[in-house]
C-alpha cells in the first residue's frame, strides 16, 4: 500500500488508466497518504487543493473525504474545516480487536464457502510465504500476506464484511508504521499460523478456522506493539 509522492513531497496525480472509479481511486490514494504520514494528523486539508494534486475534479475528492470521515481518518470541525484525525494508541488497540473479531468471522465463512480452486491458490501463497520467511524478505512476505487475507475475504461473498475489513486494514498499516514491528525471528511463527489457518479451511471447520485466525491477528497486534502482551489468566499455566 503506497501513495505515490511527487518531487515536492505532495500527493501525486492519479494514473490515467484504472478500472476503479475516480472516487474509489481518490479514497485509496488519500487513505494511503494518511497512513504513510504524507498527510499527518492535524493537517488541514482542502477539497480544492487535493483535487488539484490528484488531477481530478472536486466531486470524487468530496466523495473520498466523506468515506474517510466515516472511517474516522478525517474530521470536520465547525469554523475550522476538515483535517486529518489524530488516532490515539487506545483507538488503534480498539480497532485492532475489532479487526481480529471480523477476520475470524470472515475465515469461518470462508471455511464454509471456499472452493478447491481458492484453496489451491492459498497453498501456493503459503509456498511463497515459506520462501520469503527463509530469505527474510519482508516485502515478499507483506505482499503474500495481503493476498492471503484478501482471498479469504473474497471467499465470504459478503460485501459488507469485505468493505469493513478493508477500512480496518488501513488502521493496521498505521499501527505498524508507528511500531517497531516484526523481526525475522517472528516470521516462522507467522508462517506456522498461516499454515494452521489453511489446514482448518481444508477441514471445512468454521470454528477452528475462526479461532486460529483470531489468535493470529491478536498475536500480530501484540508483536507490532498495538496491543499489550496478554497476561496469563488465573488458574492457567503461563
Amino acid at each position: 500500500m503506497a501513495a505515490a509522492k511527487t518531487a515536492r513531497g505532495r500527493i501525486a496525480p492519479l494514473p490515467e488508466e484504472d478500472s476503479l472509479s475516480l472516487g474509489e481511486r481518490a479514497y485509496r490514494q488519500l487513505r494511503d497518504a494518511i497512513v504513510e504520514g504524507l498527510l499527518p494528523a492535524g493537517r488541514k486539508i482542502s477539497e480544492r487543493s487535493l483535487a488539484i494534486d490528484l488531477g481530478i475534479s472536486a466531486q470524487p475528492v468530496r466523495e473520498a473525504l466523506r468515506r474517510l470521515e466515516q472511517d474516522g481518518m478525517v474530521i470536520t470541525l465547525p469554523r475550522r474545516g476538515t483535517m486529518v484525525a489524530e488516532v490515539s494508541p487506545v483507538r488503534l488497540a480498539e480497532l485492532g480487536r475489532i479487526r481480529a473479531a471480523l477476520e475470524g468471522v470472515a475465515t469461518a465463512l470462508a471455511a464454509e464457502r471456499m472452493d478447491d480452486a481458492a484453496l489451491a491458490v492459498l497453498a501456493a501463497i503459503l509456498k511463497r510465504m515459506q520462501a520469503g520467511t527463509e530469505a527474510h524478505d519482508v516485502d515478499a512476505l507483506a505482499e503474500a500476506n495481503a493476498e492471503f487475507h484478501a482471498l479469504i475475504h473474497q471467499a465470504t461473498g459478503n460485501p459488507f464484511l469485505i468493505r469493513s475489513l478493508g477500512s480496518l486494514q488501513a488502521y493496521d498499516h498505521l499501527g505498524r508504521r508507528r511500531a517497531v514491528g516484526s523481526t525475522p525471528r517472528d516470521f516462522p511463527k507467522a508462517l506456522a499460523e498461516h499454515r494452521g489457518i489453511v489446514a482448518a479451511l481444508k477441514k471445512r471447520d468454521p470454528a477452528l478456522a475462526e479461532a486460529r485466525m483470531r489468535q493470529h491477528i491478536l498475536r500480530s497486534l501484540v508483536t507490532n506493539g498495538v496491543l499489550p502482551p496478554q497476561s496469563p489468566r488465573k488458574g492457567h499455566a503461563p
